[in-house]
């Protein structure tokens, strides 16, 4: 007996919708979204810019993420994990030290460098964005904090020492810097500054 479903004979095999096409149209979404943010210049970057960009509808974007600044901020992290691995080089100034020359290294490239000038830019006349900006920032300090902790654990680092002034220190050169570009972001800029961080 045949159990096929009436016009179903000859039918062409539906493509696969398995993990592997939701990683890849995922990736599409997230590089699409940085590229925009990073070419903004101003322009409002919209759910539907980036679905259009992506080659997808606005209701793939919408199946993972709840909103466009969602997006945004999970391809900035995305981004910032694959450029800045947490490292782990068994002593504290190894791993403060790769930290902070990845971190260096990573913000002079696009199109990481222009999508964060245009988030710090746009973020002082749009309060949504400004609140992605301190998330984003926020899990940035995270790994920094992490590795100072750690450090402290293993009394690499003395008790008394303040963590989050240490980190604000970290980021506070790192941003006035990056902002104003006075002055080079390059490994050995990094290294001193893990080693004065750790004097």
């Amino acid at each position: 007996m045949d159990t096929k479903e009436p016009g179903t004979a000859g039918a062409a095999p539906r493509p696969h919708t398995g993990r592997r096409r939701n990683e890849a149209a995922r990736r599409a979404i997230l590089d699409a979204a940085l590229e925009l943010l990073a070419d903004a210049d101003g322009a409002p970057v919209s759910v539907e810019t980036i679905a259009r960009a992506a080659g997808v509808g606005k209701q793939t974007l919408y199946r993972w993420w709840p909103s466009k600044g969602a997006v945004l901020l999970d391809a900035l992290a995305d981004r910032a994990a694959q450029d800045v691995p947490a490292p782990d080089t068994g002593t504290l100034r190894g791993d403060l030290r790769a930290l902070a020359v990845a971190t260096f290294e990573a913000s002079q490239r696009p199109p990481a460098a222009p999508a964060l000038r245009t988030l710090v830019r746009e973020a002082a006349r749009a309060p949504h964005l400004a609140e992605l900006l301190r998330t984003f920032t926020e899990s940035r300090r995270a790994a920094v904090r992490e590795i100072l902790e750690r450090g402290r654990d293993r009394g690499e680092l003395p008790g008394d020492r303040d963590v989050d002034l240490l980190v604000d220190q970290f980021y506070g050169f790192f941003w006035y810097r990056f902002l104003l570009g006075h002055a080079p972001l390059d490994a050995a800029t990094a290294e001193r500054l893990a080693d004065s961080l750790l004097s």
